[in-house]
């Protein structure tokens, strides 16, 4: 497994999780095997966004002689009381479901509190109006929570709260159909998805992804809205590339999932490349690098990827990006122009100028 460092807290994270929303109809019996297999592979985080309540008492049998090596994922605003999922707003019956996990998990505090799938900015009113917020801050300071999230969909909401200064962990659906204006949840242009994910990182707050095979549907050709099929792998290193990203979080059913999605740490790099995007994705995201490196291996020895990862976080705001950069064994300005990434590149970067700007940009 590897892990990814939270940078506020400095809690090691495995950059595979595990998202519970399908897991509760393999019953009880097969959620304890499969968090337990979990657990030996070195999966450390846990979303319990979960479909139902079945998940919640198997994992509390499970996990109960790791506890601290943990991470959960609890949700205010996810209502389980009834056996089935329930979505609320309402403050009482946000703290007798919190009470209600709790119990079912046998924990007594919450490595990560989230206002759980605030979509609309009137629902973040709500949610502040009727104490919501308060209460989990509340918490935080008695220390029940040890960070304070949010799920949600929609960057002018999550703006809304980062400007609150209050994040440490967001939520988000993160994979190459939504980020480029395919399907029910892709809310917001490709630049303003990605302005997002870099001020997070420039900030310092963590993202979980969800959704990352956009519900299963960019796995199919039938379904994908790109007439093409991505790979699992395809679709967690895509990912896992975004600024700020610290884990992705794939719904399984069991354990036969958790030990397919496990193949991602030992896949090759070619079952990884997620650069055919380049052939279908739209105009828009023509001559933006997606730190792919499909231009690689480059004859001067750059990363060009992660030089305009750190180039573009800098430009973000992000005051460690200029540092990061500035440790780099080779940087920008060793660019050859030989145009070897210019003609591999699927976006269309012209990669040798911009090299050019990133060295000026750095004062090289």
């Amino acid at each position: 497994m590897e892990y990814r460092k939270l940078p506020h807290g400095g809690e090691q994270i495995s950059i595979i999780g595990l998202g519970n929303s399908s897991l509760g109809a393999a019953g009880e019996a097969e959620v304890e095997k499969t968090v337990a297999l979990a657990l030996e592979s070195g999966i450390n985080f846990f979303d319990m966004a979960a479909g139902d309540a079945v998940p919640f008492p198997a994992y509390g049998r499970a996990v109960a002689g790791c506890r601290k090596q943990v991470f959960y994922q609890v949700h205010f605003g996810a209502d389980y009381r009834s056996g089935a999922y329930g979505w609320t707003l309402d403050i009482d019956d946000i703290k007798r479901s919190v009470d209600w996990q709790l119990t079912a998990l046998q924990t007594d505090y919450i490595d990560f509190g989230f206002l759980h799938c605030i979509d609309e900015a009137a629902d973040l009113q709500t949610a502040i109006a009727q104490g919501t917020l308060s209460y989990m801050e509340d918490l935080k300071r008695q220390g029940v929570i040890r960070h304070i999230g949010l799920s949600s969909h929609t960057p002018a909401v999550v703006h809304q709260v980062l400007d609150m200064g209050i994040l440490d962990m967001l939520m988000f659906s993160i994979n190459p159909a939504y980020d480029y204006r395919h399907g029910e949840y892709a809310i917001g242009s490709g630049d303003e998805r990605a302005a997002l994910y870099r001020r997070c990182e420039a900030e310092g707050v963590g993202i979980s992804v969800m959704k990352a095979f956009s519900g299963g549907q960019l796995l199919c050709a039938e379904t994908s809205p790109f007439g093409q099929a991505l790979t699992e792998y395809q679709c967690i290193q895509y990912a896992l590339d975004r600024p700020g990203v610290v884990t992705v979080l794939p719904g399984v059913r069991n354990r036969e999932d958790v030990r397919r999605i496990l193949g991602f740490l030992t896949a090759n790099e070619d079952e990884k490349d997620y650069s055919v995007l380049g052939s279908f994705t739209p105009q828009e995201a023509a001559g933006s690098c997606v730190y792919c490196n499909h231009c690689q291996p480059c004859p001067a020895g750059l990363d060009v990827g992660l030089i305009n990862k750190y180039y573009d976080l800098a430009l973000a705001g992000d005051a460690l990006a200029k540092s990061h950069y500035a440790n780099l064994g080779t940087k920008a300005s060793a660019c050859l122009a030989c145009g070897h990434c210019d003609a591999r590149c699927p976006f269309g970067v012209r990669q040798t100028q911009r090299m050019r700007e990133i060295a000026a940009y750095f004062g090289e």
